[in-house]
């Protein structure tokens, strides 16, 4: 999912700023991840972050060029999935005598990353582990020193490597250290082979980096100076430089950048940048209501949707200046968006439940089935497909006699055009069917079955992240505990 789809764009944030108006609110976003520094000293549980800064993450998805396969291929694709493989992030031992106290205790899996045939596993402690989906081993762990706290992931598709994003108790968790690893070192088992990134940059707290995989860049700030910095992903160069202590947020769409500044009484000054080149394509006022908080602005291609306290969502064409407004009463601030750009959709999640809606404010489709379990939503255990017609997600289950244990759900897969939960794993289907007192056809004994079952409830209780490897067509979760789950038919 990578986070969210294979060509999927990735915003993966360890914590969040605030958003424009003084309320940056965390949309979902794929294929960039933002990762901001904290603004405490000494030592800071990355999670404590996330829940008191608010995790932002937003994926903007790009499609395949033939969208969507038929219901009936879905449905035998995610047919008779089991637990098939555990993997386990916590080192009993300590590796490299760890430092830091809460490194060496087991902490909840936070991301998920899968490259090819390696998992990669990053705890909310912030250790991280990669494991050979071949041979089954964890290969080695990406922290090469004895004090580093990894914050963040990214896999850069355009050479082969995985972007760690780390602080240090020797910088008292201050500043944002970047290091590229080719994927090969990692499967040699010398992650410490990777070098450093953007070393020139001063990542501190309220500073950024953000990765985006649609327009193969990325986009620093350093709080120091008050500069935006534009690096290309391919090769980390510096491509040009913002300096504006004005801009407020600046977000990114596939081609164009929007720039927020700091706003006046009844407007908010914009400008929409070539990301190329910095080139500015636009600058113009939008009004807003007097002493109406701004619940968010984004920018989807040449749509602006702007959205204030108790007041209408308004949909702008930044083209004609044409302006589309929807009810407060039908469209009330969700905690989250996802960008669907080929299909021209967004996704809102708001109180455990995803809506799809279009440009023109209309609502889509509504999910049946998919109560999210989690109040809090996070995209680390949402995928979307690369086609864009399927969302999986760890869902509340079923009241049954095999998901009463406190905090077990179920992983579910939808169609995003239906809202139809067209396959489900839960502890009732993701074991096999026979119950009788003899030996099944597996030759399991009715005790080692239910050994199964135990197994099976305990994966499913408390999933913090989740991934779905389309190529290998298999879902991987972990929890609570530092564990990692493999399901696969």
């Amino acid at each position: 999912m990578e986070g969210f789809g294979g060509s999927r764009n990735r915003r993966i944030t360890m914590a969040s700023s605030t958003g424009s108006g003084g309320n940056r609110r965390p949309p979902l976003c794929g294929g960039r991840r933002r990762v901001i520094a904290t603004k405490k000293r000494g030592w800071t549980n990355p999670l404590a972050v996330n829940n008191s800064v608010k995790k932002l993450q937003r994926r903007e998805i790009c499609s395949k060029p033939h969208r969507s396969s038929s219901i009936t291929k879905s449905l035998h694709r995610f047919c008779n999935f089991r637990l098939t493989e555990r993997y386990d992030i916590h080192d009993p031992v300590g590796q490299c005598s760890l430092v830091l106290p809460l490194l060496m205790k087991r902490a909840k899996v936070i991301e998920i990353v899968v490259v090819h045939d390696i998992v990669f596993a990053l705890a909310s402690s912030g250790v991280c582990a990669a494991f050979s989906r071949d041979t089954n081993k964890r290969i080695c762990f990406l922290n090469i020193y004895p004090d580093e706290v990894i914050r963040s992931l990214f896999y850069n598709k355009n050479n082969e490597s995985l972007i760690t994003v780390s602080v240090y108790a020797s910088d008292n968790f201050s500043s944002l250290k970047c290091r590229s690893i080719r994927i090969e070192y990692i499967q040699r088992g010398k992650p410490d082979e990777g070098f450093p990134l953007f070393e020139t940059e001063s990542l501190k707290w309220p500073g950024f980096v953000e990765f985006d995989d649609v327009n193969e860049k990325v986009l620093t700030f350093s709080a120091q100076d008050s500069i935006y910095k534009v690096f290309d992903l391919k090769n980390y160069t510096l491509l040009y430089s913002i300096a504006d202590q004005q801009v407020e947020e600046i977000k990114i769409s596939p081609g164009i950048m929007l720039l927020i500044f700091s706003r006046g009484q009844s407007h908010v000054p914009l400008k929409i940048l070539s990301i190329e080149d910095g080139t500015v394509l636009k600058d113009f006022n939008h009004l807003l209501h007097r002493n109406k908080k701004v619940d968010f602005i984004e920018q989807f291609n040449e749509k602006l949707l702007v959205k204030q306290d108790n007041e209408n969502l308004q949909i702008l064409d930044v083209r004609n200046a044409e302006v589309k407004e929807v009810a407060s009463t039908e469209f009330m601030t969700p905690s989250a968006f996802i960008f669907l750009y080929e299909n021209q959709l967004f996704l809102t999640f708001r109180n455990q439940t995803v809506s799809v809606w279009n440009f023109r404010g209309e609502l889509v489709t509504s999910f049946e089935d998919h109560v999210l379990s989690h109040p809090d939503c996070n995209t680390n255990n949402i995928y979307i497909t690369s086609d864009q017609d399927l969302i999986v997600s760890f869902c509340k289950a079923d009241n049954g006699p095999l998901t009463d244990r406190r905090g077990a759900g179920s992983i579910n897969i939808s169609n995003i055009w239906t809202g139809k939960c067209i396959a489900k794993i839960n502890a009732s289907n993701a074991v096999s069917s026979k119950q009788d007192d003899d030996d099944d056809e597996d030759g399991r004994s009715p005790n080692q079955r239910q050994v199964e079952v135990n197994m099976v409830e305990e994966a499913l209780e408390d999933i913090t992240s989740l991934y779905y490897d389309e190529e290998r067509n298999e879902i991987y979760t972990g929890n609570s505990n530092g564990l990692v789950h493999v399901w696969s038919n």
